[in-house]
């Protein structure tokens, strides 16, 4: 059974109740939240007077401040886990930061190729995993939380280079110590970890969760595959023990997203 069978299943036999955050309202995105129905009970967060423009019979709460509300539904158990759909992602990010005492957030993005390969990524933001031990506990936080989903992650490590182009660039050259390093470390703690150099095409086909350079190289990753390369997104959950999972600016499947965060509520 491979990883998204896995979720279906996992969010289906949970089907939490999941809080989708409302910013920008469209009807073809409140048609596509029903299609989660199968996975969780969803409450939709937003201006109810324009939600109900759409026709959709789904659970409203109403706030003029849905980005802090959604939040809050989540600090407060009123909701198992939430899902930022549309809202924006400086006011909800930074209010599930200080609700929670948080200093950083660290994501890991479920994707899958145009191929139908699906695999975890990170580090997806651009101002993540920029060092040896922030990816370290990044890797760590992203091991645990696929273990949630019933997942046994195999992780990969990229580099800017092959192994024989040591010496060719000090930045790659950088990269490449670093890549080493933390698979050994990552293995010294009993993790599941292979250094592949820059060779994402051989990771793919053994590890199930690929950590980039760089933040500013797994945000590339993930916007080529899926805004240029025919892939899918299906949301990064926060690495935390409540359920949060972020969306990117241009939306993916919410269906996705909402199943995933449904099986990922333990």
């Amino acid at each position: 059974m491979n990883i998204l069978s896995k979720i279906e299943r996992k969010a289906k036999a949970n089907h939490a109740r999941i809080g989708f955050g409302i910013g920008e309202v469209s009807e073809k995105l409140i048609m596509n939240v029903h299609d989660a129905r199968e996975y969780a009970d969803v409450v939709l967060v937003g201006d109810e007077d324009k939600i109900r423009t759409t026709g959709t019979e789904l659970e409203i709460i109403h706030s003029t401040e849905p980005s802090k509300k959604l939040v809050q539904l989540l600090v407060d158990e009123e909701i198992d886990g939430a899902v930022r759909g549309t809202l924006s992602a400086t006011k909800t990010l930074s209010a599930l930061k200080n609700s929670l005492g948080m200093k950083k957030l660290y994501r890991i993005a479920l994707m899958e190729t145009a191929d139908g390969i699906p695999f975890f990524l990170a580090p997806v933001g651009i101002d993540e995993g920029n060092s040896v031990e922030d990816k370290i506990e990044l890797v760590k936080r992203g091991v645990e939380h696929i273990n949630r989903l019933g997942i046994d992650a195999r992780v990969g490590i990229l580099s800017g280079g092959r192994f024989e182009d040591k010496g060719r660039d000090k930045t790659v050259d950088r990269t490449l110590d670093e890549a080493e390093t933390v698979t050994q470390r990552l293995k010294d703690m009993g993790i599941n970890a292979t250094n592949y150099s820059i060779l994402i095409e051989e990771a793919i086909k053994e590890a199930n969760f690929i950590i980039a350079p760089e933040g500013i190289s797994g945000n590339l990753i993930f916007r080529t595959l899926v805004f240029l390369g025919g892939g899918h997104g299906y949301g990064a959950p926060v690495l935390m023990d409540k359920v949060f999972v972020d969306t990117s600016r241009v939306k993916e499947d919410a269906a996705r997203a909402i199943m995933l965060a449904s099986a990922l509520v333990e």
